[in-house]
């Protein structure tokens, strides 16, 4: 996985589940927590049945309803304490990344559906250093 998508990864796991476990007491700290991993539940089902593949953005679908609660609460946390940066923040991230799986799921459902990452050792890994050994021999 290249470099970028890593950072993105770790932005929206400090801001989807590191930083809400301060906050454990706050409503909407639990609400993002319990999207958090059921959003990784529905992941993982997701990959069962179709692989690592675009269509993976669907596992962010949980956050449409999440951020609409959490915009309506938005009054009550203001940005001038960290409670509210973090809420304002976290928010931001998750509807980029909304638009990203809505653009992924889009590219699956217009037939891209080769699997975003290939893991060392996996079999569609092995066919093609197997194509490749076979062409350089």
């Amino acid at each position: 996985m290249p470099l970028p998508w890593r950072l993105w990864l770790v932005l929206l796991v400090t801001g989807n589940l590191l930083v809400p476990l301060l906050y454990l007491a706050r409503l909407e700290a639990q609400v993002v927590i319990v999207t958090f991993f059921t959003g990784g539940i529905l992941m993982t089902v997701i990959t069962h049945y179709a692989g690592f593949t675009r269509l993976l953005g669907l596992g962010h679908i949980l956050w449409i309803p999440m951020l609409c609660f959490l915009w309506s609460r938005l009054d009550q946390h203001p940005p001038s304490e960290f409670y509210g940066v973090w809420l304002r923040g976290m928010m931001g991230l998750n509807a980029v990344s909304l638009l990203i799986d809505a653009a992924d799921v889009a590219r699956y459902l217009g037939n891209d559906r080769k699997e975003t990452i290939t893991w060392f050792g996996s079999a569609e890994n092995e066919r093609s250093e197997n194509k490749v050994e076979q062409e350089e021999g």
